[in-house]
């Protein structure tokens, strides 16, 4: 039996207002390449804003972090390419020429 990869926390950058497209399109990549063992979640930090529209309460969400996606990987092998490739990905937080990626501690 094979140990599960030690996955962790990822900040991708993506192209900002495209985070819900973007979301898709690696969920949906994720699928494609039946990734799902690697990559387990991912999340857009969003919060709830309320405004009162005519004399009514109106709630919209909107994204905590513009421009920014969360994913808790195993970047191993290609995965980082593949998500790199990704139409309005721009590239991983932290990221520099050459250098290996960081990962963000977030509390469970």
């Amino acid at each position: 039996m094979t140990e599960a990869p030690v996955k962790k926390w990822y900040v991708v950058r993506a192209i900002s207002g495209q985070e819900k497209k973007v979301k898709g399109q690696i969920e949906a990549e994720i699928n494609r390449n039946k990734l799902e063992e690697y990559i387990s979640q991912v999340l857009i930090p969003t919060e709830k804003v309320y405004q009162i529209r005519n004399g009514k309460k109106v709630s919209k969400e909107r994204s905590f972090y513009p421009g920014y996606i969360l994913i808790e990987a195993a970047l191993v092998g290609e995965i980082p390419h593949i998500l790199k490739n990704i139409t309005g990905v721009i590239g991983f937080l932290g990221e520099t020429k050459g250098a290996t990626l960081y990962h963000c501690a977030l509390p469970r």
